[in-house]
């Protein structure tokens, strides 16, 4: 490869670089707080807002499921969360999940989007009044 040609790529590199760096920022965050968890633990939900989703995962872990745009259909008693798990069954990070609102007859869907999954730490639980407990 001549100094021009190698000039010439590495050049290329960078500017593809630099044009999907923006991309890559406006992409769903990763979970923090510690572990990944199986979809088929996840027992049961509840939503204290539009835009942030409880999940009982086992018998007592529960994650906090931040949404990028909320639905106030998530406080109506005739709703359940339909999920589909992308890939493998576990859910490490917001990619890993589609997330839909829908009415118990099926007549509504609305798709969430999750941003950010966080496992809440034994405090965090306690201090999340009752009836939003999952």
């Amino acid at each position: 490869m001549s100094t021009r040609s190698g000039f010439l790529f590495a050049a290329a590199a960078m500017a593809a670089l630099a044009i999907s760096t923006p991309a890559l920022a406006t992409q769903p965050t990763t979970h923090t707080g510690g572990g990944c968890f199986l979809a088929t633990e996840w027992q049961a939900w509840k939503s204290p807002s539009p835009d942030v989703i409880y999940v009982l995962v086992g018998t007592h872990d529960v994650y906090r499921f931040d949404l990028s745009s909320g639905s106030n259909q998530l406080n109506e008693p005739d709703v359940h969360l339909s999920s589909q798990v992308r890939g493998s069954d576990w859910i490490c990070s917001p990619l890993d999940l589609q997330l839909d609102v829908v009415s118990t007859g099926g007549i509504f869907r609305e798709p969430l989007i999750v941003k950010s999954i966080t496992k809440l730490t034994p405090e965090e639980i306690a201090a999340i009044p009752p009836k939003y407990r999952p």
